[in-house]
């Protein structure tokens, strides 16, 4: 039974139970809004107190682990990182901070900094390239990437500070060069690795190969990581396989940005994690994603899973004598008839609008919401307009409509 069935799971059967490969491993999310977000070509970066007022929500949310930046990439990254690991610090929050850095000394005395001046460990996410076509076109050898981990690692360790080793690209590198790079970041202390699909090459299958073939080399105790990209449109179901094949921190975004066509929705994340009887709160969800999409520049698309304007909304006259009928019945019942959960757990209503394809239940409900008595002469005049428009009519088109009919009548 599915966590939002209000006690009547008998109404739906899943087909999903039998064929999901269930995470034998606890997940936990990490937020990647604050650094991969931010280099989508179409964002900007937000404010130092907008990126507050963002963890907060993360917090809200029950998001585990929030990347804070990449310290060493410049005077201002450095700074916000610093206040927003100080922040996590003062509030106490569950939350731990996550700083990114290359395999580079200077990279990781960034991260040791942030972390001594904040007062709390910050978690050290080292990467380096790891496919074959990455290391011709950067003149590397499998030597250097070696040295340069075992380094950067130990320079982490050294601080106390807890290391993720990330591999980039990991999605198109060679098992026998994979197999060499998480065995060293194990052999050297990290307490994580991350596999990439830094192009989004991926498939689901392929994403499950890879987390595998992982767990086989680094043993049952060290974390995997899955960091994704959404060029193939296959983010979100990748990390969900990646999940069901051993790995136990998934990293999104906010509405999906970041490089690119950007990651996993964190939000999309959330809504299958919760569906699948995870421990997932839904409350904030909407709010995380406007505070971010006006904070970040771009816009939520109408037709947005979970967020979106038509998320909850239907125009169809079929689909609101459904809704309607349900909700006569049962209020659970007319929140799933048409709708994968209720819009209440998100912070939102069902909304039953008048269009072209509307019938006379969609005018009923319109006009009940406006608290206008329906009759016969009322009905007719609408549907007559909302049939012969090329789209849904606003409330104010459909007031005016009501006021010509009066005067006719």
């Amino acid at each position: 039974m599915k966590p939002d069935s209000g006690g009547d799971g008998a109404l739906i059967f899943d087909w999903n139970a039998a064929a999901d490969a269930r995470p034998a491993r606890e997940l936990a999310l990490l937020d990647e809004t604050l650094r991969d977000g931010l280099q989508s070509p179409s964002v900007k970066n937000p404010t130092l107190e907008e990126k507050l007022a963002g963890l907060e929500l993360m917090n809200a949310l029950g998001i585990e682990f929030v990347n804070v930046g990449l310290p060493s990439s410049s005077t201002r990254a450095f700074a916000e990182a610093l206040e927003l690991s100080r922040e996590i610090a003062a509030r106490r929050w569950p939350m731990r901070p996550v700083c990114a850095g290359r395999t580079l000394g200077e990279d990781v005395a960034a991260i040791v900094e942030v972390s001594q001046r904040a007062g709390i460990a910050v978690e050290a996410s080292l990467y380096v390239g790891s496919s074959e076509i990455r290391a011709v076109a950067e003149d590397w050898d499998l030597d250097l990437l070696l040295d340069r981990s075992r380094s950067a690692i130990d320079a982490a360790r050294a601080a106390d500070l807890p290391v993720t080793f990330v591999t980039e690209d990991s999605t198109r590198a060679r098992p026998e060069t994979l197999r060499r790079l998480l065995s060293l970041a194990v052999e050297r202390g990290a307490a994580r690795v991350c596999l990439c699909d830094t192009v989004g090459f991926a498939t689901p299958a392929g994403a499950a190969n890879l987390t595998r073939f992982a767990r086989d080399v680094v043993g049952p105790r060290i974390g995997i990581d899955w960091h994704g990209h959404d060029d193939r449109g296959l983010a979100v179901a990748n990390a969900l396989s990646a999940a069901g094949a051993g790995a136990d921190r998934l990293h999104g975004t906010a509405l999906g940005v970041g490089e690119r066509v950007g990651n996993p929705a964190m939000e999309l994340l959330l809504l299958n994690l919760a569906l699948s009887n995870a421990p997932r709160s839904l409350a904030q969800v909407t709010a995380y994603c406007t505070h971010f999409a006006r904070v970040l520049g771009v816009e939520i698309a109408d037709n947005r899973p979970l967020v979106g304007k038509n998320a909850f909304r239907t125009a169809t006259g079929v689909h609101a004598a459904a809704i309607l009928k349900g909700e006569a019945k049962d209020q659970w019942l007319g929140d799933h008839v048409y709708s994968l959960l209720s819009a209440g757990r998100v912070g939102q209503s069902t909304a039953i609008a008048v269009g072209p394809m509307s019938g006379a239940s969609n005018v009923r409900h319109w006009l009940k919401s406006q608290g206008i008595a329906a009759d016969e002469h009322l009905l007719r005049a609408i549907l007559s307009c909302a049939k012969s428009a090329d789209r849904v009519l606003t409330d104010a088109e459909l007031l005016s409509v009501v006021e010509r009919a009066r005067q006719e009548m």
